[in-house]
C-alpha cells in the first residue's frame, strides 16, 4: 500500500519525480568522488599486538621474564579468543585475537590496563607497546633485477622504498631481502693483553647498538657476531668505536678486531637466472585507494626508468589494481551495452519518448546505488562490482518490461497516467 502510494505520488507530481532524479544523480556523483577503490571490502581485524624490547637479553630470558608473565595477565581479558606469542633475542611479541563483534576500543583499553599494571618487568626492558593490528592490502609488486651484487640492489631497493613512501604509498615490504649482520672477530689474546673481558667488550658494543641485543658468538677463537639496527650501523662506525682512552693512548674497536658486514647465513634471497633480484611489495591502508596508489606507482616508474643504469630492470607483477580496473570496465561495457539494447528494443517497438525515459532509469539507478553505498561506508571493490554487474541485468529487464506494459495499456485506451502507474505497480 505504501509503495503504491509513493508510485502514485511521483506519477502525479512531475516536479517531485524530477527532483528525486536530480538528487539520485547528485548522490551518485558525490559517491564516485568519495568512494575508495580497492580489491576487497574493508573488514576489521579483531587483534591486538603487545611487543616489548629488552636489549641484550637471550630468547630464554625474554620468555621467562616477559612473555610468560604477560601471557598469564592477559588471559583474563574478556572476549579473548586466542593468544599467540614469540620470544626472540631482545624482543617479545604477543598477539591477542578477540571474538568477532568485540568492541575493539574497549578491548584495546583492557589490554593496555593489564600491561600497565604489570610490575614485574625487568629493569632494562622498555615499556611494552600495545597496538591494534592494521590490515594492509597488496596493490602491486616490483621486481628489481640486475647483475650487480645484492648489496648494490639493496641500496637501490631502500632508495626506491623511500621515494614511493614520500609520494603517498601507505606501506612497502621487501620480502626475500637477506638480513645482514655485522661480524666482529676478536682474538682472545688481544683482549687479555689489554685487560678487557668479553663481557666488558660486549657491553661497550651493546651501548652503541640499542635496537637489538649485542652478543658475542664463537668458542675458543674469540669470534663473535653482532647485529645493529640503530645508532652505529656500518663497519666503519664500529671501527671508530672507542674501547680504551687515556692521556696517551686511544684504542678503537677497529684496532683490535676484524669487522665485516655480511649476509646472515641461511637468509633467503631471490635470483632470476644468474641475476640478483629484490622484490618490493606495495600495500595500501584501509583508507587508501588502489587506483590512486597505481597512479602514484605509474608516475614514479615513468620518472625512474629513464634514469636507471642499462643493466637494472624494474618489472611490475601481481598488479591487483588491474583486476579492479578490468572489473570496472566490464561494468561500464555491460552497462553501455544494456543501455543501447534497451534504447534499440524500445525504439523499435515503442515510442521514442518511452524508450528515452526508460533508458534514463538505468544510469540513474546506478548513481543512486553509489550514493547509498557511500553513505553506508562501502567501497568500490571486487564484490560490490560483481553485485552491480548482476543487478545490471535485472534493471535492464525490469526497464523493458515496465515500459512495454505501460505502452500496451496506453494503446488499449487506458489513461497515460494510469497506464504508467499501473505498469510500475504490476512489476512490484
Amino acid at each position: 500500500m505504501i509503495v503504491g502510494d509513493l508510485i502514485r505520488m511521483f506519477a502525479r507530481h512531475r516536479v517531485a519525480a524530477n527532483l528525486l532524479m536530480a538528487m539520485m544523480i547528485l548522490a551518485g556523483v558525490i559517491g564516485l568522488q568519495k568512494l575508495n577503490v580497492q580489491f576487497f571490502p574493508n573488514f576489521a581485524l579483531d587483534s591486538v599486538s603487545v611487543s616489548t624490547i629488552w636489549t641484550g637479553a637471550s630468547a630464554e630470558d625474554i620468555e621467562t621474564g616477559i612473555t610468560i608473565p604477560l601471557e598469564q595477565r592477559l588471559r583474563s581479558i574478556d572476549q579473548l579468543k586466542e593468544m599467540a606469542s614469540s620470544s626472540a633475542p631482545g624482543v617479545s611479541g604477543i598477539t591477542l585475537e578477540f571474538h568477532e563483534g568485540t568492541n575493539m576500543i574497549l578491548a584495546l583499553d583492557d589490554v593496555k590496563k593489564q600491561v600497565d599494571d604489570f610490575t614485574n618487568l625487568p629493569g632494562d626492558a622498555e615499556t611494552p607497546r600495545v597496538t591494534p593490528i592494521i590490515r594492509y592490502e597488496p596493490v602491486a609488486r616490483l621486481l628489481i633485477s640486475g647483475p650487480e651484487k645484492l648489496s648494490e640492489l639493496r641500496v637501490l631497493a631502500r632508495q626506491f622504498e623511500r621515494e614511493l613512501l614520500d609520494r603517498g604509498i601507505d606501506k612497502i615490504e621487501i620480502p626475500g631481502l637477506p638480513e645482514e649482520s655485522i661480524y666482529i672477530e676478536v682474538e682472545a689474546e688481544q683482549l687479555q693483553r689489554l685487560g678487557i673481558g668479553f663481557d666488558e667488550l660486549a657491553q661497550k658494543i651493546g651501548d652503541a647498538s640499542q635496537d637489538l641485543p649485542a652478543g658475542l658468538i664463537g668458542e675458543n677463537d674469540g669470534t663473535r657476531e653482532l647485529r645493529s639496527k640503530n645508532q652505529r650501523r656500518t663497519p666503519l662506525e664500529f671501527q671508530n668505536l672507542n674501547i680504551i682512552s687515556d692521556n696517551t693512548t686511544r684504542i678503537d674497536l677497529g684496532d683490535i678486531a676484524g669487522i665485516e658486514q655480511r649476509t646472515k647465513t641461511g637468509s633467503p634471497y631471490i635470483t632470476i637466472g644468474e641475476k640478483s633480484a629484490v622484490v618490493l611489495e606495495l600495500r595500501r591502508s584501509e583508507n587508501g585507494d588502489s587506483l590512486e596508489s597505481a597512479e602514484i606507482l605509474q608516475q614514479w616508474l615513468d620518472e625512474t626508468r629513464p634514469k636507471l643504469p642499462p643493466n637494472i630492470e624494474i618489472e611490475v607483477f601481481n598488479a591487483r589494481w588491474e583486476l579492479i580496473k578490468d572489473r570496472i570496465m566490464l561494468l561500464v561495457k555491460n552497462g553501455g551495452g544494456g543501455l543501447a539494447l534497451v534504447l534499440l528494443i524500445l525504439y523499435l517497438f515503442l515510442s521514442a519518448r518511452v524508450a528515452f525515459w526508460v533508458a534514463v532509469g538505468i544510469p540513474v539507478s546506478f548513481m543512486a546505488t553509489l550514493g547509498v553505498l557511500y553513505l553506508l561506508g562501502g567501497s568500490i571493490n571486487m564484490i560490490s562490482l560483481f553485485a552491480l554487474i548482476m543487478a545490471l541485468g535485472i534493471i535492464v529487464d525490469d526497464a523493458i518490461v515496465v515500459g512495454e506494459d505501460a505502452q500496451a495499456h496506453y494503446e488499449m485506451g487506458e489513461d497515460p497516467l494510469m497506464a504508467s502507474q499501473g505498469g510500475a505497480q504490476r512489476m512490484l
